[in-house]
């Protein structure tokens, strides 16, 4: 569960005491019970309050690889690699993955991605 922000706290304990007080002061109550039940009224109203305060977004990063200056779909000639190449470094992905051993083949995967 994410902490809660300095928005949700600050909002949720102006509602609890800005709503207990009027609660308080509206009902007239003198007993302790009523204030009891005040108080936890106000507890909640200010958990609901601080709750439905919305969470800031989580940036997401694009990470683009260093030296291109444009994408492949950009370029024709990224796209389009002359006919019957292969890049030696670069296994078709069928047998990249097709370890007999499946530890082997985690490790493969990992490797590949800490680049």
């Amino acid at each position: 569960m994410p902490r809660p922000t300095a928005a949700q706290l600050a909002y949720g304990s102006a509602t609890v005491f800005f709503s207990t007080l009027a609660m308080l002061l509206l009902s007239q109550t003198q007993t302790g019970i009523g204030v009891a039940v005040i108080a936890i009224a106000g507890l909640g109203l200010g958990l609901l309050v601080a709750m439905t305060v919305p969470m800031p977004a989580v940036p997401r990063v694009v990470r683009r690889r260093a030296g291109r200056a444009e994408s492949p779909a950009a370029s024709p000639a990224a796209a389009a690699p002359p006919a019957g190449s292969r890049p030696a470094h670069s296994p078709s992905r069928a047998r990249r993955w097709h370890l007999a051993d499946p530890a082997a083949a985690a490790r493969a995967r990992i490797g590949e991605h800490s680049g």
